[in-house]
């Protein structure tokens, strides 16, 4: 009998220590100490991280648009398995404040750039690059590569990423923060 007990008193404690365990992954705590419970000095207080906030920017609506992926696409509900936490490392992070509005002219000089291309029928790469290099983005961070339809281009522009598309149908240009874990601009292949 009391082995039963044992057993079962096992497995019922086994969710809480797994949910203990997923709690504490990469969490700290105020304080500087992993080990601290609270603030170390009287009266001192504990700052909680603040949501980023967006102001309009030259030439948008009052209202900022929702927040998108770099590849354009709103944020997608949370799946019911585990892919989206598996991969959270390839989510970019997304501009906030001044750098937002940086991110929104780049993406606009980059448009209007390549927009000759697009007109002339003109999908090569090594244009695309061209045109990139002279808004003043050294050659060693753009890179450009042919698709199906066009070109797709990568800048690594040391405050912020740039990305986009150039094909028949439109040029399309996004900027965003990286990735976490990872210090480059171009999709992290391994996670932790």
């Amino acid at each position: 009998m009391t082995k039963i007990r044992s057993t079962a008193v096992r497995r019922s404690m086994l969710p809480l220590a797994a949910l203990a365990v997923l709690a504490g992954c990469g969490t700290q705590r105020a304080g500087g100490d992993a080990g601290a419970a609270g603030p170390s000095r009287a009266g001192s207080t504990t700052t909680v991280p603040s949501v980023p906030t967006d102001f309009p920017c030259p030439g948008e609506s009052s209202s900022p648009a929702a927040p998108t992926t770099a590849g354009g696409s709103a944020p997608a509900s949370p799946p019911t398995d585990h892919y989206a936490e598996n991969h959270g490392f390839r989510v970019p992070f997304p501009l906030h404040g001044q750098k937002r509005c940086d991110g929104l002219a780049a993406s606009a000089r980059i448009t209007k750039a390549l927009e000759p291309l697009r007109e002339r029928g003109d999908f090569e790469a090594a244009s695309t690059l061209a045109a990139l290099t002279r808004l003043g983005y050294p050659a060693g961070k753009v890179e450009s590569y042919q698709n199906p339809t066009g070109v797709d281009f990568l800048i690594d522009a040391s405050s912020m990423c740039l990305e986009g598309t150039l094909n028949r149908d439109s040029v399309k240009a996004d900027a965003f923060g990286g990735y976490p874990d990872h210090s480059g601009c171009d999709v992290p292949s391994g996670g932790h």
